[in-house]
């Protein structure tokens, strides 16, 4: 029995489906009444889960196995996960899947060393583990950037010329659907990447032709960014996490390709440009 935690966020919403096709017993956990409310209408053995709550985590994790563990990304989220961490083992869970970040082993960034503590307290934990690290999510361009795409034709980020090989979360999914129902991960850390590192000058390009209109990608500076971003309705914490992300980009951090989503699945990576047909809706 698996639980999932996040279950109705980017990568949760789409695991909980690849494990519906596969016929995989687990359960789900929302945050929210209303969504695990309509998981359960759905047919889905979903529960109300806090992190920050550590009396409502019992209950969830009653005869689970498995865990996959997907913070929220708030404040908070080392203490949140943490938690989760420690009542998966007074429950007798015997495996954990993380979702942590790219390359978090090397604490080069913020939320890299947000995720590597709670890779930490998992290590020591004695339930057996593996760590799923994805590079920055192409459905960004589809959710964050949808709109400027639609109405102005561009982009503006603070990413200069740098190469980021952007993964689709439908192969994160994949990947942890693998891991989660499969033995021969414990102990292991895969690095997915999609198959090719592109600037956003490039990304522009690419969604011009298959949009066929023109696409242009502005850089702007840090200061720009920062500006710009509460207008998101972003919050100030998490504006200087992403600029933090942003600079560690532009030292070149997330430019590696890597052959982790192959080796799990057998399935080559699915491109920017597949993504980009796939979605074409989001972006008109």
């Amino acid at each position: 029995m698996i639980l999932v935690t996040g279950a109705s966020g980017t990568v949760g919403s789409v695991l909980v489906e690849a494990l519906v096709a596969g016929g995989h017993a687990f359960r789900a956990a929302y945050h929210s009444p209303e969504k695990a409310e309509k998981a359960r209408s759905e047919g889905v053995d979903a529960v109300l889960l806090d992190f920050a709550a550590p009396e409502t985590l019992p209950p969830g994790l009653a005869g689970i196995e498995t865990v996959f563990l997907l913070g929220t990304g708030v404040r908070g989220q080392i203490e949140g996960e943490t938690n989760v961490v420690k009542a998966a083992k007074a429950a007798g869970v015997k495996r954990l899947v993380k979702q942590s970040v790219w390359r978090a082993a090397d604490e080069g960034y913020a939320l890299a060393k947000m995720h590597r503590a709670i890779e930490r307290a998992v290590e020591v934990s004695g339930m057996a583990w593996t760590f799923l690290r994805p590079n920055g999510f192409m459905q960004n361009f589809a959710q964050d950037m949808a709109e400027s795409i639609k109405t102005e034709g561009a982009m503006s980020l603070p990413a200069a010329d740098t190469r980021i090989s952007h993964i689709d979360v439908r192969d994160i999914a994949r990947v942890a659907a693998r891991v989660l129902t499969e033995p021969g991960h414990e102990g292991k850390a895969y690095e997915l990447s999609g198959p090719e590192a592109l600037a956003y000058g490039d990304a522009a390009d690419i969604l011009s032709r298959v949009l066929g209109k023109k696409i242009t990608y502005t850089a702007l500076t840090d200061e720009g960014a920062r500006a710009a971003m509460p207008g998101a309705g972003l919050p100030d914490f998490y504006v200087d996490i992403m600029i933090d992300l942003f600079r560690a980009y532009r030292k070149g951090m997330a430019s590696q390709v890597t052959p982790d989503v192959k080796l799990v699945t057998g399935r080559e990576a699915i491109t920017f440009e597949q993504f980009v047909q796939d979605h074409a809706g989001a972006f008109r």
